[in-house]
């Protein structure tokens, strides 16, 4: 129970930029403390984005917030160094050589418990807590600590940690190939390749029907043409034949009635 105890308090004085006691500390809105410096370093480095964060929960400020040195907790450390509190992780806990080392650690830095294949970084224990507790971090995948994670990337430099899966028609992290182990995988170039492969297919067969469609068309107008050419001949020999049936009656008509004068 002794050693939770100090456990805490370690925890609480220490900053998790460069996990030693607090010096200068200053504390953000959002509950985090850091060293004065450490943080002013961690910001000078977001300049350029014009965002400012807070290392440990990753929570945005906008305008860069002014820093005001907590005198209380400046005091509670001073209090805590008299006690006998560890000022700095064992030496054991520092990466070596041969070791994979934070890659958000500032000054000595600390071995990595593990490696994230989105992020491409490696994290200490300390720093790697976003992964655990926040959500935005719920899909990405953690392994060993690894000196070479990108060249363990081994898709196409623009599909860099992305696979389609042509199983469930979605893009996939790879941080999700456990998932989708057993499916049909390949890289969004590759899919979309494929897509317009098929695409231009189905655009060629469109055409030819459309072609085919305007050829009927054609044959249907010739076809309508000759049949009112036709209708048209039948309506002209109708009339020439009925004229004639009636001049023919007529001339039996005055020939059979001997009353009617010739004309």
């Amino acid at each position: 129970m002794a050693q939770t105890g100090v456990q805490l308090q370690k925890e609480t004085f220490s900053c998790s930029i460069c996990l030693d006691l607090l010096k200068d500390p200053v504390t953000l809105t959002c509950g985090h403390s850091f060293c004065m410096n450490c943080i002013k370093d961690h910001w000078d480095k977001e300049d350029k984005k014009k965002i400012y964060s807070c290392p440990q929960c990753r929570k945005a400020f906008t305008l860069r917030p002014e820093l005001m040195k907590s005198t209380i907790l400046a005091n509670l450390v001073e209090e805590e160094k008299e006690t006998g509190l560890p000022a700095a992780p064992a030496d054991h806990c520092y990466a070596g050589a041969e070791d994979v080392a934070c890659d958000f650690c500032t000054g000595r830095k600390l071995k990595s418990l593990k490696s994230c294949l989105v992020c491409l970084a490696s994290y200490c224990e300390e720093h790697l807590q976003p992964h655990y507790q926040s959500p935005a971090f719920k899909k990405h995948k953690l392994v060993e600590p690894s000196k070479n994670l990108q060249e363990n990337i081994w898709l196409l430099p623009d599909e860099v940690m992305k696979m389609f899966c042509r199983t469930d028609q979605c893009i996939c992290y790879l941080c999700s190939v456990d998932e989708h182990k057993d499916h049909d995988m390949v890289t969004p170039a590759a899919e979309r390749t494929q897509k317009q492969r098929e695409m231009d297919l189905s655009l060629e067969e469109i055409q030819q029907r459309v072609q085919d469609i305007d050829i009927d068309m054609k044959v249907l107008q010739q076809d309508v043409k000759a049949l009112t050419l036709s209708a048209d001949k039948a309506v002209e020999d109708t009339d020439n034949t009925f004229t004639e049936m009636m001049r023919l009656l007529q001339k039996r008509s005055s020939r059979s009635d001997p009353s009617r004068k010739p004309r």
